[in-house]
């Protein structure tokens, strides 16, 4: 008899809010339905969402790609978060450090895109972005999302699984990490020309074991559109089970070392923004408590920190030979 075992991401069928119901909302958020008033939440005010969202995606040569179809699998506990939030309400430093980057992202050019690949790998390479959606299949998936500064959103994210692109990099056996970059180019990234002294390129990593774990998703596209620019276009990392600032975003970069790539914030201050940023309600930020978590969009609605954002059935393996290291921050 078999007996099948469901995974962490995985919840009943009765408590996965309807597919009909879910695309019927998001034509109706579409059409600015949801803007009602400004939140506040830990001093970010939500005072500048445009009633009536831009089209983000236009003039995207990759917008036949979208919607893509649903992977099932990946359901959600909580109801998916107005895209008009997750949109507008965005960190992305090299535009800025406040919430309303949206606007001044809309200067940066995502064609032509080329992300190189190299390191410790059979043949290094670089491949535009376009050439890389040929050879991987996307597919949409929902997954929570929380940052460590104890907000959350529930994201309906396009892309192909990493566990792909690391096949495409064809890796030596020798590798254990995969270091990844973002762009550097002040000419068009406000934050980078203003604030010089931070460590820029934008540096994230992984080790191989987390790159190729069915969760880690290469994100290329967002509420079944291609991702906008403030999003992390065209190419960015999701890591669900880890903080927000782990999901390096506008990728020109992937390499593969045997060792450890030390991390933007990580450089900035290591005390409280470590390598592996796996979320944990019981391990404080030095500022904050991370045993609860606001949802985005919901005028307020506080909901208990899971263990590993949730997805600690399939990924807490990743960790067992690690006690000792500081896995959370």
């Amino acid at each position: 008899m078999l007996i099948r075992r469901r995974r962490g991401w995985e919840i009943p069928e009765s408590r996965a809010t309807p597919e009909a119901a879910f695309l019927d909302r998001r034509r109706v958020l579409a059409a600015g339905l949801a803007g009602a008033g400004s939140l506040a939440l830990g001093g970010f005010v939500f005072d500048r969402t445009p009633k009536d969202l831009p089209d983000f995606a236009e003039g995207d040569p990759s917008r036949g790609l979208y919607p893509a179809p649903r992977a099932m699998r990946y359901r959600l506990d909580r109801e998916v978060t107005a895209e008009r939030f997750p949109v507008t309400h965005n960190n992305f430093y090299e535009f800025g450090s406040s919430k309303n980057v949206w606007e001044p992202a809309q200067k940066m050019p995502t064609r032509p895109w080329e992300i190189r690949i190299d390191g410790m790998v059979e043949q290094e390479r670089t491949v535009g972005i376009d050439d890389l959606l040929k050879v991987v299949t996307l597919e949409e998936r929902l997954y929570r999302f929380r940052c460590v500064e104890a907000w959350a959103m529930a994201v309906p994210w396009t892309g192909f699984p990493m566990k792909a692109l690391v096949e495409f990099a064809k890796p030596l056996a020798s590798a254990k990490y995969v270091r990844m970059e973002t762009f550097n180019r002040p000419e068009v990234s406000s934050g980078q020309r203003q604030s010089p002294w931070y460590p820029w390129p934008y540096v994230e990593g992984l080790t191989i074991e987390e790159a190729t774990n069915d969760l880690t998703l290469m994100a290329t596209g967002v509420y079944g559109k291609p991702m906008p620019r403030q999003n992390g276009a065209p190419l960015r990392l999701i890591v669900p089970w880890k903080y927000g600032f782990k999901s390096v975003k506008s990728i020109v970069r992937f390499s593969f070392t045997d060792q450890r790539p030390k991390s933007f914030w990580e450089t900035i201050q290591a005390s409280e923004y470590g390598f592996w940023a796996n979320v944990n309600p019981k391990v404080p930020h030095p500022r904050w408590s991370q045993a609860t978590e606001e949802l985005i969009g919901t005028q307020g609605t506080r909901v208990p920190t899971q263990m590993f954002n949730g997805y600690g059935d399939f990924v807490a393996g990743l960790y067992k030979d690690r006690e000792g290291e500081k896995l959370w921050m």
